[in-house]
């Protein structure tokens, strides 16, 4: 019998049987198809030697007038900008404690690094608040031999009572001492850090001491949401919120260095609309999502407290309002401004909202709708687009070749001018390992450059995002894969994707503290210096439908390593032979359906194999450093042997 070339289908197909799904790929991990054939998924590097300190669900970059390139990032404990490489603290201030009865208020131990304030007055902190330390002044520039400069930092607070808590330093004490810490110290205590995943329980027992289920009893159900930002520019400055929470400000300023804004953390929209004349009382004291009409420079506000009322707990999750044109501490309607608001009037919450072309994309969570600009003095129109629909979080939707895409509770959707459902051979595989009680945490983006649009999931054994779905959107084909992010922008203002992540210890769902890493993708061929593990592996195949046996001799293979920088780039060619669908592979040497693994490199001309069975399938990998590989067409010597 002749060569067979094998040319598979491009994608991956999970929602047929391995055997039925004949011609096409099974499975894959970090694989990619490029004009129809799979070939290793770019790596990633690193954007900085510097971390930050959280879990970060949400980014934002944008220019400014005087060339800057912001990347702002809100983690669950922090708010920063990322400029040069160094990430910028701007979270904002809830409270700042200045001390003059400085006396032995500052004590160390010898051998230990725990630094504790014992203050004359009640400090109003929680266990898990980050705070600023400044003012600690010491004979010597340290305090038992713990340099000031340790103690005059941020750090995260354990309370001890109500008048004392402590921090952890870098450097052990040398000495056991209680000293004044001069004249005054100040204690700029940060907005309370949220949770970095959901959480879910009974009372008592849900989240951490002194958090918001404590004091409902041990029967009482309750929900903490993982704390998400949204971040949006208005013109050089920063617009931020965390989902149904407050709303802030960062001004940039209009000096042509930034270091004094940098340095400056960000304050609630009340103090802007104050500074800027307007009444503090009419801006929206809680909202959902705050997001700038860039065409016409309104803000604003996706679920919101009303007009009227400076009472978060009024809050109205399908309220919209938004500011005055090109005014954000403007929110007060009136017959010479533009501010205004109306209410969605069909589901039960505002999940997301999303600024397309012409329009501004609203998801309840049963309907969708379009916000578009009139420019009467309406100034803005709602209208229905679609019921009965789902997305699966608040940000498991993006925009990409004027389509939007999204994932909802149990299908994929896309928005064209009207809402379709998009077919998808991986959608069983998905939707039935996911976790659905931390669906918030789904998270979606573009890949520009391949045509992409990526989601990253928590699989059904995982609380964290551990897997990826892609969907090609000019070859509407599907691969899927594992990587751990949680965050993805796809800006134009820098070369490469960005994404973010922060290890997990798994096994103690604790947070990794202050090695959150932003990472460069398709910028390497390794996972930032590290082996990537790359496969794809087919469908069954057969000769006459699995009437004769098939006895394979040799490969010959048809791989490409284009762009390695390895010396001697190499895949292994995997034949995986058996008799039935049912059956398992093998790799005992007796068995002639055993399981033939071999290594092809840039110059190999042939392999030689031999196997029998009724099907076999064939798998492609790599695992060494170096390596990036795409897979051609490869010829398969087999022939007919016997009907048993």
């Amino acid at each position: 019998m002749p060569l067979i070339k094998l040319q598979f289908r491009p994608g991956v197909n999970r929602d047929q049987t391995n055997y039925s799904g004949e011609g096409g790929w099974y499975e894959c991990d970090k694989v990619r198809f490029r004009s129809g054939y799979p070939e290793k998924l770019g790596g990633w590097t690193r954007t900085t030697s510097n971390n930050f300190v959280g879990i970060c669900r949400q980014m934002a970059n944008w220019s400014t007038t005087y060339s800057d390139n912001f990347l702002a990032l809100g983690t669950n404990s922090h708010l920063y900008i990322e400029a040069g490489g160094y990430y910028y603290n701007i979270t904002p201030v809830r409270d700042t404690l200045t001390t003059t009865d400085t006396d032995n208020c500052i004590s160390v131990s010898s051998g230990s690094a725990v630094v504790t304030f014992n203050l004359a007055a009640a400090h109003g902190l929680n266990s898990g608040d980050y705070a600023t330390v400044s003012g600690v002044v010491s004979v010597g520039d340290a305090v038992g031999g713990i340099p000031i400069t340790e103690i005059n930092a941020e750090h995260l607070v354990t309370v001890i009572d109500t008048d004392s808590f402590s921090v952890e330093v870098a450097t052990a004490a040398t000495s056991t001492v209680s000293a004044t810490g001069g004249t005054a110290i100040n204690i700029a205590v940060q907005i309370a850090p949220g949770y970095a995943i959901s959480v879910q329980g009974y009372g008592w027992g849900t989240g951490t001491w002194g958090r918001a289920a404590w004091g409902l009893g041990s029967t009482a159900p309750y929900y903490l949401p993982q704390e998400d930002w949204w971040l949006d520019n208005f013109d050089n400055d920063l617009v931020a919120n965390i989902r149904n929470g407050a709303p802030y400000y960062w001004e940039r300023g209009t000096s042509t260095d930034p270091s004094t804004a940098l340095a400056t953390p960000a304050v609630t929209l009340q103090t802007i609309a104050t500074a800027a004349g307007a009444n503090p009382d009419d801006v929206p004291a809680k909202v959902m999502q705050l997001m700038v009409s860039q065409q016409d420079k309104h803000l604003l506000a996706f679920g919101a407290v009303p007009f009227g009322s400076t009472d978060a707990a009024d809050f109205d999750p399908l309220l919209i309002r938004w500011s005055d044109q090109d005014n954000p501490g403007q929110w007060g309607p009136t017959p010479t401004n533009s501010a205004g608001f109306l209410r969605v009037s069909r589901g039960s919450a505002i999940v997301r909202a999303l600024p397309t072309r012409q329009e501004i994309l609203v998801w309840t969570n049963s309907h969708l709708y379009t916000l578009q600009f009139t420019g009467t003095t309406d100034v803005y129109a709602l209208q229905e687009y679609a019921d009965n629909i789902s997305i699966a979080s608040p940000r498991a939707v993006a925009t990409a070749a004027s389509i939007t895409y999204w994932m909802g509770q149990d299908k994929f959707y896309a928005y064209t001018g009207r809402v379709e459902t998009v077919p998808c051979s991986l959608r069983n595989y998905v939707f039935t390992d996911i976790n659905e009680m931390q669906m918030d945490q789904i998270v979606c983006g573009t890949n520009e450059q391949w045509n992409e649009i990526w989601w990253f999931y928590p699989s059904s054994d995982s609380d964290y995002n551990n897997r990826y779905v892609i969907f090609n959107h000019l070859d509407k084909v599907w691969y899927y894969g594992t990587i751990d992010r949680t965050a993805w922008l796809d800006t134009p203002l820098r070369k490469y994707p960005i994404a973010a992540n922060t290890p997990i210890d798994v096994t103690e769902s604790v947070v990794t503290e202050g090695v959150g890493t932003a990472y460069y993708h398709e910028t390497a061929i390794d996972a930032d210096g590290a082996p990537m593990d790359s496969y794809i592996q087919s469908n069954d195949f057969d000769i006459e439908d699995g009437g004769q046996y098939m006895l394979t001799r040799r490969v010959i293979p048809d791989v490409t390593f284009d762009t390695s920088t390895s010396s001697a780039p190499e895949i292994t060619l995997t034949i995986r032979p058996r008799n039935f669908p049912g059956s398992t592979y093998t790799e005992d040497a007796a068995d002639s359906q055993r399981v033939i693994e071999t290594s092809v490199g840039a110059y190999t001309d042939q392999v030689f194999i031999r196997a029998r069975a009724r099907q076999m399938a064939m798998k492609i990998s790599s695992d060494q450093l170096g390596v990036q590989w795409q897979l051609g067409s490869p010829r398969l010597d087999v022939r007919p042997d016997g009907r048993r």
